[in-house]
């Protein structure tokens, strides 16, 4: 293993990737695993850049010092703040001459610098001229030039390096910079940032061992609770059975099958097929979006059981049996993952799942987006086995509850839970390919976490309610199961009308539609909405996820806080995720962030958070 070059805190030049301009960058840390130097330009931006991208501030400085000797006999020596003199030219047709010479130094504001009109108007003071030019129409990179004419007396105001090491025939392609209200900002989104997601690096195998083993018991709890005649805070522990009852190889075969059964649905050649966003390693995955079809299919096979008199109450008898067959299967499943991410080449990897520690990984991913050929697992474990899942375990407690209150009919309660959530569901696989700009599938590895909560944790968590409802019913007045009803119905509005809005621009941020929303250019080249669903709060569908959460619970009355652990643990992974996101968004966008924290305020809830 190389021993490092660069200290930690050491201020030295880093090569912006993709180009051939060094800045002055600080280096924030360093990776022993991919031997990548954690950068910090001026503006914020956090990178990761190779050794060989690096130089010391000195070997700058010896550059310019044998260029100037070799040189002075036919110029004077060049500092940062001069630029050298163009020759005259007699044709207004030519350009004037490029300002970057070969290992020259320069010292430009990337953030301030103004658009040729703005620096022409004040040229009789400055005595600099600005010019853009264009390379074309294909290329679309905006190349800027500094001419002196006497004296260039200021160029720039907070002082970033800028140096080139290009060689003169390919001057015209040294600065791939667009300019957009006034900036200029750069359009290569660089290299993954390697980040630990759960706060610091020291602790992180501890606080990810203690979550493998935490979430199985919680959900346990949970399911022992809704089982007992009063299930509150005082009657907390419940009875733990035996554990040869907690097991059931019926059970776990059921489970198997029907994961195997959504699998070959999911495979089935029908539905269109998409690409996904470009991700880091610039690959662009296909995808099929048949999630309705195959939710059509259940439904037909569910319809021709119950009119064979198969007992779906059968799900109620065996519900905890069936986690822990679920959650048996998350943890192979698990395994196998993190076996086969050990072959897959690096740039397939996902940004947090190389860490070096073993357990973290493991439960975090390491791989991002593993397939077997076309079939892409972690998308397929999103929306498939759990999420449908959730809708037939619904069904069969809806069917419990007639049973075991002895009623023709299901209580009002239990349909609103059951028809809330339907929609939900429906809802995700109607929009399935909006799930494709996500954070799960775009920067999430696939390993433990992921696995657990899609297959284990949505279906027998997410039903809550409807499990607590079989055993402990509750009688709702027209008047409020209404206003239950506008409840779920404005934080579903609020939930789909921003991700549509966020997914549509993220897919296409110039369409016409789209036009009305006013924007933030940022460094990467992509923009942030200011206005719309996302100039209201920073993450509106969090808050409509939340009110949707609050109208599911409420069907179950107020008689224990059971029923509403949904929305207490929902809100909690919400606040938690909404961190996470806002420390990788500062450090992606940098500046552009922080100006849109300035101007929306709020993170999920309005004046409150």
């Amino acid at each position: 293993m190389p021993s490092k070059a660069f200290s930690v805190g050491e201020i030295v030049m880093g090569r912006w990737p993709g180009g051939h301009l060094y800045y002055e960058v600080q280096v924030m840390g360093y990776n022993k695993n991919t031997q990548l130097y954690t950068v910090k330009y001026k503006d914020g931006t956090e990178l990761n850049l190779k050794e060989n991208d690096i130089k010391s501030l000195n070997f700058f400085k010896m550059k310019k010092s044998s260029s100037g000797s070799r040189q002075r006999s036919r110029s004077r020596s060049r500092s940062p703040a001069r630029t050298q003199t163009p020759k005259q030219s007699n044709s207004r047709g030519k350009e004037p001459r490029k300002l970057v010479e070969k290992e020259e130094v320069r010292t430009v504001d990337i953030s301030k610098l103004k658009s040729v009109h703005q620096i022409q108007e004040n040229s009789t003071n400055s005595k600099a001229t600005c010019v853009t030019d264009y390379t074309g129409e294909k290329e679309k990179n905006k190349i800027y030039r500094l001419v002196e004419q006497k004296t260039c007396k200021e160029i720039v105001t907070d002082q970033l390096g800028l140096y080139n090491l290009q060689a003169k025939k390919e001057e015209a392609k040294l600065v791939n910079l667009e300019a957009k209200d006034g900036h200029l900002h750069a359009k290569k989104q660089a290299v993954q940032i390697q980040e630990l997601g759960f706060g610091a690096r020291v602790g992180m195998t501890k606080s990810a061992a203690v979550m493998i083993f935490l979430l199985p018991a919680i959900l346990i709890l949970l399911l022992l609770m809704c089982t007992q005649d009063d299930p509150s805070i005082l009657n907390f522990p419940p009875q733990i059975p035996h554990p040869l009852a907690l097991w059931n190889s019926t059970a776990f075969g059921i489970f198997v099958l029907w994961f195997l059964f959504q699998a070959l649905l999911y495979m089935l050649p029908v539905g269109k097929v998409v690409d996904g966003v470009p991700l880091a390693n610039g690959k662009k995955l296909k995808y099929r979006i048949n999630a309705l079809y195959a939710f059509l299919m259940c439904a037909v096979v569910l319809g021709v059981a119950l009119y064979n008199e198969v007992n779906l109450s059968y799900i109620c008898d065996h519900l905890l049996q069936l986690a822990l067959s679920a959650m048996m299967f998350a943890f192979l499943f698990s395994i196998y993952l993190y076996a086969r991410s050990w072959r897959v080449p690096a740039d397939d990897l996902a940004p947090e799942g190389n860490s070096g520690s073993y357990v973290y990984d493991f439960f975090i991913g390491r791989e991002l987006n593993p397939r077997i050929r076309n079939f892409d697992l972690k998308y397929f474990c999103e929306l498939r086995p759990g999420l449908m899942g959730w809708v037939v375990i619904n069904l069969g407690l809806l069917f419990a509850e007639m049973k075991v209150q002895n009623s023709d009919v299901p209580s009002l309660a239990m349909i609103l839970v059951n028809c809330f959530q339907l929609l939900y569901v429906l809802d995700a696989l109607w929009n399935e390919a909006g799930i494709l700009t996500t954070m799960d599938i775009v920067h999430e590895g696939f390993g433990y976490m992921l696995a657990f909560g899609d297959l284990v944790w949505v279906p027998f968590v997410y039903s809550l309610q409807a499990y607590y409802l079989v055993n402990h019913p509750n009688e709702l007045s027209w008047p409020l199961a209404l206003a239950i009803i506008v409840l779920n119905t404005v934080g579903y509005t609020i939930f789909r009308a921003s991700n549509s809005q966020k997914n549509a621009f993220r897919r296409n941020p110039h369409d016409p539609k789209l036009a009305h929303l006013k924007t933030i250019p940022t460094a990467t080249g992509k923009s942030l909405i200011v206005s719309g669903w996302w100039g209201f709060v920073r993450h509106p569908n969090y808050l409509g996820d939340l009110i949707m959460a609050l109208a599911w619970s409420l069907p179950c009355g107020f008689n224990h806080i059971l029923p509403y652990f949904y929305v207490i643990y929902f809100t909690c992974l919400l606040v938690h995720r909404e961190a996470r996101d806002e420390h990788q968004c500062r450090k992606k966008y940098g500046v552009a962030w922080n100006k849109y924290c300035q101007q929306v305020r709020y993170r999920i809830i309005p004046y409150v958070y």
